[in-house]
């Protein structure tokens, strides 16, 4: 706390030596204090040494902040010959500390620590009970050659490569049939380098599809958090046939254009799972759940259910916000999407499907929705034609119901709703809880966004005409 004195003249050292002269006990007692201080702060600061790392007492560069440890033993990946120079391979340093950590499983597992710095590597594989935890500053870099890149088989819900018939090329950072995995960090950075990537899908010089950045399957309890995911040579995310995983604030990053198929998250075929607090901008869809690929997801049968994702803002100028879909014929229920703001993109939320998915979209909650400059708001299409191979059934259609909107917000849509029916695939829309169940939309406001024609509010037929129009009631209809 600071005092100021005002000093007039000499009358205020008069003062001082008198008081001096008629308190010598309190002057006394003063420098005993003092001295006392003294004596306890320079012991502190002994102490203090005695107990930190001999590199400090060296005076070798230490981090300026602790890093947590989460597990019964730590490892630096410097410990296991890593170099942070963004040159040097860092593949051996990776799985030679993460083979250290399986050693540890049976006694609670192990923490690898990636300090500051750039470290190249090519794919590793995770395991079981481990924390991977990026300091601050800390960048994982992708290898931009493909021939680092194993081939894996491709997945049994989809039947061949998403992009190729036969294997796939597998994901920077990979982990199956793992049991409480840890990807963490003090918002520490996993980078793709997708450029490349991107550039040869383009020019078709790629003979295999590409790989995620990160793809957890067939695993359980898994936590992802407080670290940033960037320029994915393919889907960004890709949990698949996982129970029990959250996402916690995670920010996704990839050019908006012309970075193909960089979706945020992928959940494909999950269970039990939360996607929160999370900011992502990526060139295709920002979130999009999935559940295998036609007759392939079909016989695989294992749907997504019971995901909820909450507080997210998300931008994506090529595809959607959040979509479900299109690959969901394993089946969709039971998701909760809410307080959500779509920001400077193409469509708020979607789901796409066609004939030969199969499956079904079922108990789907969108609730409190903020869409900011958006072509569309809304959209449900039933013609995403795109299939594996011919041996899809045309027959098997998906059914949709119980899907409701409740309080959607927009400022600046261009159309607040485009739904695309068939005779195969009804979509009955209604208002406020009236008639069918199967959509619900209970929509607070839609203001700007200029004149919509009647064919982009519903395309096709099979639409309640009269319920969709009313939720534009604020644009003017041509």
């Amino acid at each position: 706390m600071r005092f100021e004195t005002s000093i007039h003249g000499g009358r205020f050292n008069n003062k001082r030596i008198e008081f001096k002269r008629c308190n010598p006990g309190f002057i006394s007692t003063y420098w005993t204090m003092f001295t006392v201080f003294w004596i306890m702060a320079v012991a502190s600061m002994l102490l203090w040494q005695c107990t930190i790392d001999d590199e400090f007492l060296f005076h070798r560069s230490v981090p300026f902040r602790p890093l947590p440890r989460t597990r019964p033993v730590a490892f630096n990946l410097t410990d296991f010959g890593g170099v942070g120079d963004g040159v040097t391979l860092n593949t051996v340093a990776f799985a030679n500390a993460i083979y250290a950590i399986s050693k540890w499983r049976a006694r609670g597992g192990g923490q690898l620590n990636v300090p500051p710095g750039r470290w190249l590597t090519a794919p590793f594989n995770l395991t079981s009970h481990m924390t991977l935890f990026l300091d601050q500053d800390a960048v994982i870099l992708g290898i931009q050659d493909e021939k680092y890149w194993p081939l894996m088989p491709p997945l049994p819900s989809y039947g061949y490569g998403r992009e190729h018939a036969g294997p796939r090329y597998g994901s920077l950072i990979h982990g199956q049939n793992l049991i409480d995995v840890v990807i963490t960090g003090n918002n520490g950075t996993i980078n793709g380098q997708g450029q490349t990537w991107w550039k040869k899908f383009r020019q078709k010089l790629l003979n295999h599809t590409r790989g995620p950045l990160v793809q957890i399957m067939w695993s359980r309890d898994i936590l992802i958090s407080n670290i940033t995911l960037r320029d994915s040579p393919f889907w960004t995310l890709h949990p698949y046939d996982c129970k029990n995983v959250t996402i916690q604030s995670v920010t996704i990053l990839a050019p908006i254009h012309d970075a193909p198929n960089t979706d945020g998250i992928d959940p494909d075929s999950c269970e039990d799972m939360v996607i929160e607090d999370c900011y992502i901008s990526v060139g295709d869809d920002g979130i999009a759940i999935k559940s295998g690929w036609d007759q392939y997801g079909i016989a695989y049968g294992q749907p997504s259910r019971n995901i909820r994702i909450r507080n997210i803002v998300v931008q994506s100028m090529v595809s959607a916000g959040i979509s479900i879909g299109s690959e969901m014929s394993g089946g969709v229920s039971g998701i909760t999407i809410e307080n959500v703001v779509v920001w400077n993109s193409r469509r708020g939320v979607r789901i796409k499907t066609a004939p030969g998915r199969g499956g079904y979209v079922k108990d789907i909650t969108y609730r409190n929705l903020t869409l900011e400059v958006v072509r569309v708001g809304i959209v449900v299409k039933t013609d995403y034609n795109e299939h594996p191979d011919e041996g899809y059934d045309p027959k098997a259609v998906p059914q949709l119901k119980d899907i409701s909107f409740t309080s959607i917000h927009g400022q600046g849509v261009r159309v607040p709703v485009r739904m695309h029916g068939s005779e195969d695939i009804p979509v009955p829309v209604h208002l406020n809880g009236h008639g069918c169940s199967s959509f619900n939309l209970q929509v607070a406001e839609f203001g700007g966004g200029g004149a919509v024609k009647k064919m982009d509010v519903g395309k096709v037929g099979w639409i309640d005409w009269q319920s969709v129009l009313k939720v534009s009631s604020n644009h003017r209809l041509s």
